[in-house]
């Protein structure tokens, strides 16, 4: 029986957190490397566009994740036709975590030595080789430690989408954990939800060490 209901449980939270992450890097990481190139003394210097993206990952990032699930339901209900479900969930975790991935990519795209961009330019390469032959390269670990970390705050949030009809274990922890009594239901959920960060913080960590090599 509890098994039962934490296996389907456990799946939704990991569709929604997946799918949330492909998107959030989809988007986050270019917008984080435009930061980066458009800022003064970079690549392609621009200073408005470079205030104006700020600007945008500023304001995004400021907005509570509940303040945001609400505010965008008529985007959300325009997408996927429902704001109720894994899948409407996916919209409002993705936006939210946007500006998130924006930032990790930049503060891991600022890392990498200058020197090896001055190189690569000497030597005839253009501005969008160095970006993804040497930037995207050697930021690499660093992405992937900060899209690791945007995971596991899409798991917090993942339970918060599910007590608004997201589904997920935040769902089944509100349902049959807290409404109906059930604490042992409700101490499982935890586990799961323990687990499963501990197993995408111990991937990523040896996925940016394998890269680091």
């Amino acid at each position: 029986m509890l098994i039962e209901l934490i296996l389907p449980a456990l799946a939704e939270t990991i569709y929604m957190v997946a799918f949330s992450l492909l998107f959030a890097a989809a988007i986050g990481v270019p917008l984080g490397l435009l930061v980066v190139v458009t800022g003064q003394g970079h690549l392609v210097p621009k200073a408005s566009l470079n205030f104006i993206l700020t600007a945008v990952i500023n304001v995004s990032r400021s907005v509570p994740f509940i303040i945001m699930m609400v505010a965008v339901i008529p985007f959300t209900r325009l997408l996927v036709g429902s704001t109720i479900g894994t899948t409407a969930a996916i919209v409002p975790l993705s936006l939210s975590a946007i500006p998130f991935v924006a930032r990790v990519t930049e503060s891991a795209v600022r890392e990498v030595d200058p020197g090896l961009i001055e190189a690569a330019l000497s030597m005839g390469a253009s501005p969008g080789q160095v970006v993804v032959r040497v930037l995207v390269a050697e930021a690499l670990p660093g992405l992937v430690r900060g899209l690791t970390l945007t995971a596991i705050n899409l798991t917090g949030y993942s339970t918060m989408a599910g007590v608004l009809g997201g589904g997920g274990l935040g769902n089944l922890a509100i349902r049959f954990g807290y409404q109906r009594r059930e604490t042992l239901i409700l101490v499982a959920t935890i586990v799961a939800l323990i687990v499963l960060v501990q197993l995408i913080q111990g991937l990523g960590n040896k996925l940016a060490a394998t890269l680091s090599r």
